[in-house]
């Protein structure tokens, strides 16, 4: 938690340098003073070469800060110190989390996550694995989005830890089966791409304000979401991992479908947990339909993919806490 925190830190000031890079460029675009140390000379004239139509490069060993207007659009944005740092710090504290991970799993003697902290520290970790991947695979740079998703590992490991510790405890008679390692490890995969669409339509939502602000020709506040793609490319990234998460929480659904008819002789019983498992899939189909087949775009499909996540932590937390039936493995 405490490299998961340095992480966070990096990337805040990463945001932070990403707001001066942007009220730089804007102001070099205007022709208006630069204070010393928003920007390197580089970057500034690069943003008043992008200000004029021309083309611009990111400079080598500073951000560059190209605009394309005064207060709207893109800022080019290149590789600061401190986002080099928070992706190494966030990759270190995969690894540790990793380890920790196998080592609860070997204390138990089976996988680790058959109670509410083993499924959080599992899932926490799988969450960090997905954003580690996306930033390996995507053509475009998400790192930005380090300072959602360290930060929401943060907060459910710090609740993990203070709320749902346990030692480590035999497994129920229902739980021990093969469906344990399916079921939940597909289960915790889709939560890790729907984190990813949930911070992803987040951003969108604030690049949209600012790009309503811009359009209707009012100030832009001058902030890091100037260096960020436009909202449109957002959504469609959001889209896509969340068609991912789907396809996943569709199996984590049939998955546990059969395994309640192995443990319980029934497929489907109206479990509390087995109800908010279909909902979570339901809001989430309602998601795919409304953006693909009834033009639901921009901030609707964007508030759409962050009630379909508030459902996941709904799930996970008050469902798990408060609410009786089978799936009461919490061990709290």
């Amino acid at each position: 938690m405490a490299v998961y925190a340095i992480a966070f830190i990096a990337y805040a000031i990463d945001l932070a340098r990403r707001s001066a890079a942007a009220t730089a460029a804007a102001d070099a675009a205007s022709g208006a003073p630069v204070s010393a140390g928003v920007a390197a000379p580089a970057a500034v004239g690069a943003a008043a070469k992008g200000a004029s139509g021309s083309a611009t490069t990111a400079g080598a060993a500073t951000p560059a800060a190209a605009a394309r207007g005064v207060d709207g659009a893109s800022v080019a944005y290149g590789r600061s110190p401190s986002l080099r740092v928070g992706v190494a710090m966030t990759v270190l504290a995969w690894a540790l989390h990793l380890a920790a991970d196998i080592t609860r799993g070997l204390a138990a003697g089976r996988v680790p996550w058959a109670n509410m902290y083993e499924f959080a520290l599992t899932g926490t970790l799988v969450i960090t694995t997905v954003y580690l991947l996306v930033l390996v695979v995507s053509k475009h740079d998400l790192r930005f989005l380090g300072t959602f998703i360290t930060g929401l590992v943060l907060v459910l490991l710090g609740i993990a830890t203070v709320n749902f510790y346990v030692s480590v405890v035999p497994l129920p008679p229902a739980l021990q089966s093969a469906w344990l390692v399916i079921h939940v490890f597909v289960a915790t995969s889709a939560v890790g791409f729907l984190a990813l669409g949930f911070a992803l339509s987040v951003v969108q939502l604030m690049q949209a304000r600012r790009e309503a602000i811009v359009a209707s020709a009012k100030a832009a506040k001058r902030s890091f979401l100037a260096t960020l793609p436009d909202s449109a490319t957002l959504e469609n990234l959001a889209y896509r991992v969340i068609i991912i998460g789907f396809i996943l929480w569709t199996f984590t659904l049939m998955a546990g479908a059969i395994w309640a008819e192995a443990a319980w002789g029934r497929y489907w019983g109206w479990d509390t947990k087995e109800v908010w498992t279909f909902i979570i899939w339901v809001v989430y189909a309602g998601y795919i339909h409304a953006r693909a087949t009834r033009g639901w775009r921009g901030s609707r499909s964007a508030w759409l993919a962050i009630i379909g996540f508030s459902t996941v932590m709904f799930n996970f937390t008050v469902v798990n806490l408060f609410f009786k039936g089978l799936h009461a493995y919490s061990g709290l």
